[in-house]
């Protein structure tokens, strides 16, 4: 298959990164990269999908990659995964012989591994530059899932329809579920057995980069990756709860700009110019004494939350950043840093934050070593709610009306022409109950 027909495939099916903003893959493929890479790290703690799909997929995701280095012309393309993952390690290592131009990239366990940026300077020994992709450094990356996303399109032209996301922490069975898209958290959790604390708040996706949802009707979306049931008196739930305000209201009174917010920033480690604790000073103080530091070094920040674990005064420099970037791009402005690092920190390699330790500051012991063991979801599926913004770029312009029928992998909506973005596909076959500017619900037949 030629990389043309492979594009519009892969296109036509939806496909994006499983996991993070959910960049549209046929996009990253248009690329002529020296390297494909695949991100198998599973950047966040207690989340299982990468591991359980290497190994149960094994054969299906290098023959894939093989069709892709082969399609892009890339130099070869590298598998990786944290060594102490035993079961994806050694499921490589059967499979890769057979596969000349693969190679896998063993991985140490600290966090945050799975960030792009960090990735191919830990694999290729390369800094992509301030504000930039991996591209620029001749590699592009791809999520394991997505991985077998385009697979499933290239072999059968299935488009996305289905999601993988380990649901943990404080239910009855933990698990790694395979659900349909629309799902609800509610549904999840009811399939893991139920939540065994009286009072339950889910994270939306890893411990670190998730969100806190209080709604158990969130749905599941191409980029979801884990939903992990906390107490809401758990402390980590309650620092995760804490708004903007209070904590610039904590900073004020406890910044004691120790820098070891920015001593620990992976971005800053690979020769970025983001300093967490400057522009901490400078949004509690409005300050100008730091000449060195500007609101704008807020878009480098990969929002990974590391500084705050970092912080002895539990602050959140990158809740800061966040909102910095949000107010800066409303205003029109862009990211202007965009220099490139010649040497990563000479300190980097003793600063590489251990996930043991990331485990234990979050208060998260008690469910590191949950299994959650890959299966189908036990159903049944009633009805689904599809966002349609589920990935980087525009949303979805919806293509359906209430009231018709619609079968399992239609396409319900479609980017704007010449628009960043992806189809999105009817999970269920059944009727379209709704439709507005932010979702399409879709009942099963037979249902009121």
């Amino acid at each position: 298959m030629d990389k043309a027909e492979i594009l519009n495939r892969v296109r036509a099916a939806g496909v994006v990164g499983a996991g993070g903003a959910g960049f549209p893959t046929a996009t990253k493929l248009e690329a002529e990269p020296e390297y494909l890479l695949i991100n198998g790290a599973e950047c966040e703690p207690l989340l299982k999908v990468d591991q359980a799909l290497i190994e149960s997929q094994t054969r299906v995701l290098l023959s894939t990659l093989s069709a892709l280095v082969e399609a892009t012309g890339a130099k070869g393309g590298l598998f990786a995964t944290k060594e102490h993952y035993h079961g994806a390690v050694a499921a490589l290592a059967r499979e890769l012989p057979a596969f000349p131009k693969l190679r896998l990239a063993p991985l140490g366990n600290f966090y945050p591994l799975g960030d792009e940026q960090v990735l191919v300077y830990e694999v290729l020994n390369r800094i992509v530059p301030e504000g930039g992709l991996p591209l620029a450094r001749g590699v592009v990356v791809l999520n394991v899932e997505s991985l077998l996303n385009v697979s499933l399109a290239l072999a059968e032209e299935r488009p996305v329809v289905e999601k993988y996301v380990t649901v943990t922490g404080a239910v009855q069975r933990p698990a790694t579920f395979k659900v349909p898209l629309g799902l609800t958290c509610a549904e999840l959790v009811a399939a893991a057995g139920g939540a065994t604390t009286p009072n339950p708040v889910f994270i939306n996706g890893g411990p670190m980069m998730g969100r806190l949802e209080s709604d158990s009707q969130i749905p599941v979306t191409k980029t979801t990756k884990g939903l992990i049931v906390l107490d809401q008196s758990h402390p980590w739930a309650q620092t995760k709860s804490r708004t903007l305000l209070e904590m610039m209201r904590l900073a004020r009174m406890a910044c004691c700009h120790c820098q070891l917010c920015t001593d620990l920033c992976p971005r800053y480690l690979l020769g970025h110019s983001l300093q967490p604790d400057k522009l901490m000073r400078l949004a509690a103080y409005n300050s100008t004494c730091e000449k060195s530091a500007t609101a704008t070094q807020a878009f480098l920040c990969c929002e990974c939350g590391l500084c705050e674990l970092a912080c002895v005064m539990g602050l959140q420099p990158w809740r800061l950043n966040s909102e910095l970037k949000k107010r800066l791009a409303a205003r029109g402005i862009k990211n202007p840093h965009r220099t490139a690092p010649e040497a990563v920190n000479p300190f980097r390699v003793w600063r590489r934050y251990p996930i043991p330790k990331l485990i234990r500051l979050t208060g998260l012991t008690e469910y590191e070593r949950l299994l959650a063991p890959l299966q189908d979801y036990p159903g049944p599926v009633m009805a689904v709610r599809l966002p349609l913004k589920q990935h980087l770029g525009a949303p979805g312009r919806p293509c359906v009306s209430p009231g018709e029928r619609v079968i399992r992998g239609q396409v319900v909506a479609v980017p704007e022409a010449g628009a960043l973005g992806a189809d999105i596909h009817a999970s269920l076959s059944g009727r379209v109950a709704a439709v507005d500017e932010t979702s399409v619900v879709i009942i099963k037949d037979g249902q009121a």
